[in-house]
């Protein structure tokens, strides 16, 4: 694939051409272990992707890989990142067999279970998660005691925490499990650190299960723990869609130009 002339980032750069994360492509840089033209590069240095010539651990960057899209209901007990000073496992561990580097799109707390998007487009996973997208998360959370409508009506309109008010969001009682314990949706627009948990705690119904449901509109609907599937054409003009910050309906495709729908494919590690 060819790259358009002009300067960018060399750790965008190095990102987009699979071989490290931007932050570790800023790791590497600043080890002395990335080369340009011959030189040693400086953490922040702009390259011509096209004219000059970088070498990381003193080889050549590969050409830049197919864009792919996948869809991971993540199980509990799972980190997203590659190294954990725990020796927790890793969801990379479930990525086995694929052939492209990806990475998450965001994170999701080791606790919780559901769905993670991965990519090797570092541009769309970077506008997903950026603040000003306000892309929804949509979680299930098993809460501790019935939410009555005063803490739903709080979570539309923004609960205190430690770091600031949250951004309105949506809220609905979906199950009364039993006497203790109730099922409760939310869908969120913002990223905060463990931000479903702190929310209901700050209410005083502690979550003891959380599932995220879907990412950007992207569902693990009929998908198991462990379950990794490609996205459809439909799916990834969505993202974009989100990314750009254009209206969805703009994402559909026109009648009788549909996607065809793919085959579950992967690994199922992690079931319980």
């Amino acid at each position: 694939m060819l790259e358009a002339t002009g300067k960018v980032r060399l750790a965008k750069l190095m990102a987009r051409r699979g071989v490290a994360s931007r932050r570790e492509a800023e790791g590497a840089i600043e080890a002395g272990r990335v080369t340009v033209n011959g030189q040693l590069a400086l953490i922040g240095a702009q390259v011509d992707p096209v004219n000059d010539v970088v070498r990381f651990d003193g080889k050549p960057l590969p050409e830049e890989p197919h864009k792919v899209y996948y869809l991971l209901y993540k199980p509990k007990g799972f980190i997203t990142g590659r190294d954990d000073p725990e020796g927790r496992r890793s969801v990379l561990e479930l990525l086995e067999g694929l052939a492209v580097r990806v990475e998450p799109v965001g994170r999701l707390d080791y606790d919780t279970e559901g769905a993670l998007l991965l990519t090797n487009d570092g541009d769309l996973a970077h506008a997903l998660t950026h603040p000003s997208r306000k892309v929804p998360k949509r979680y299930a959370a098993k809460v501790y005691r019935t939410p009555d409508e005063g803490d739903l009506r709080a979570i539309r309109t923004g609960v205190f925490l430690d770091d600031g008010r949250t951004a309105p969001a949506k809220a609905r009682l979906m199950d009364k499990t039993d006497k203790e314990n109730a099922w409760v949706e939310v869908t969120v627009t913002e990223g905060r650190y463990r931000l479903i948990r702190r929310i209901f705690a700050q209410l005083g119904h502690p979550v003891s299960k959380l599932r995220r449901e879907s990412f950007a509109t992207i569902s693990v609907r009929g998908m198991e723990r462990g379950d990794l599937r490609p996205l459809t054409g439909e799916e990834v003009e969505r993202l974009r869609a989100l990314a750009e910050g254009r209206d969805l309906d703009s994402a559909k495709p026109k009648r009788g130009k549909g996607f065809a729908r793919p085959k579950i494919t992967g690994p199922r590690r992690g079931r319980k």
